[in-house]
């Protein structure tokens, strides 16, 4: 199925929203009325790009706000980027969700003996082409990797757009630096790091850092699809989650109303610049 977006807000402010469409010109979620996989027969997810692949701006679905709009993120009243630590810049892959999953704060995953952290899974995509905030592509499930964030469980699949000239030569996770060399050390280098510059503890990972292959990673995309259903139907609950779904399930939001929700949103603007020191290199000593 085709999905269009529609850009309300100034980008780079917290007036920023990015708003979903069917097909049929409805506006929906991205968080709950995009299914979790396009082929699940062949591990073939949708992913909702929230983050395109070189940039800085903390992008993420609002699961608090009717709709589930694209946002971003902010941090002591700021609007938050992602530092460079050196050699890395920005995000290294497209970055974003596998809609129709939720890691429940309330579940003790086993696989890592921490809660989830209430977002539906992340997934990076691996693909050498930039996306789009808000293209909704399929990605080849390759692997996974267990982060824990702050004392959370936070999944990073990783993937590859099927599109991508290198998709076939990659069926499994450790297939990654066959064909891309550096590619998967780099992404655990990145995850570790990423928030020292900010004067947060490097991120830890189960199972030794080590990412797991295709089947584990779809066994856990599985698992989040089961939770996002128990949150669908009102078996699970969570005040921090909007489950106003178009497609049905326990609070169901009308065409008319999801109308109303984008028409009170400010109109789209210009995008605000962006500060200088974004683009600053952070030098981490990783203690190696």
């Amino acid at each position: 199925m085709a999905y269009s977006i529609e850009e309300r807000g100034a980008r780079y402010t917290a007036d920023y929203s990015v708003y979903f469409k069917n097909a049929e010109g409805r506006y929906i979620s991205p968080f709950h009325d995009i299914p979790t996989f396009a082929d699940e027969a062949n591990g073939i997810v949708n992913m909702v790009c929230e983050v395109p692949r070189w940039t800085n701006a903390k992008m993420e679905i609002s699961k608090e706000n009717p709709l589930n709009p694209i946002r971003q993120d902010t941090k002591k009243g700021k609007m938050r980027f992602v530092d460079n630590c050196f050699p890395h810049h920005g995000y290294i892959w497209n970055y974003g969700a596998i809609p129709q999953t939720w890691e429940n704060p309330d579940e003790t995953d086993t696989h890592t003996g921490e809660k989830g952290d209430n977002d539906p899974i992340d997934i990076c995509d691996l693909g050498s082409r930039v996306a789009a905030i808000g293209e909704v592509k399929q990605v080849k499930v390759l692997g996974v990797l267990a982060m824990i964030d702050d004392g959370e469980t936070d999944w990073k699949v990783l993937g590859i757009d099927i599109n991508d000239p290198e998709a076939d030569k990659l069926k499994d996770v450790e297939d990654i630096e066959k064909v891309m060399g550096g590619y998967l050390a780099a992404t655990v280098e990145w995850f570790r790091i990423y928030k020292i510059p900010a004067g947060k503890p490097e991120n830890k990972f189960a199972f030794n850092s080590e990412a797991k292959g295709r089947d584990f990673a779809l066994s856990i995309i599985k698992e989040t699809r089961e939770q996002w259903q128990k949150l669908h139907s009102g078996e699970a609950t969570n005040s921090k989650v909007c489950v106003k779904s178009a497609i049905g399930g326990v609070d169901v939001i009308t065409a008319e109303e999801a109308a109303e929700v984008v028409a009170a949103s400010p109109a789209p603007a210009p995008a605000a610049p962006i500060d200088a020191s974004v683009d600053k290199w952070h030098y981490v000593n990783l203690g190696n």
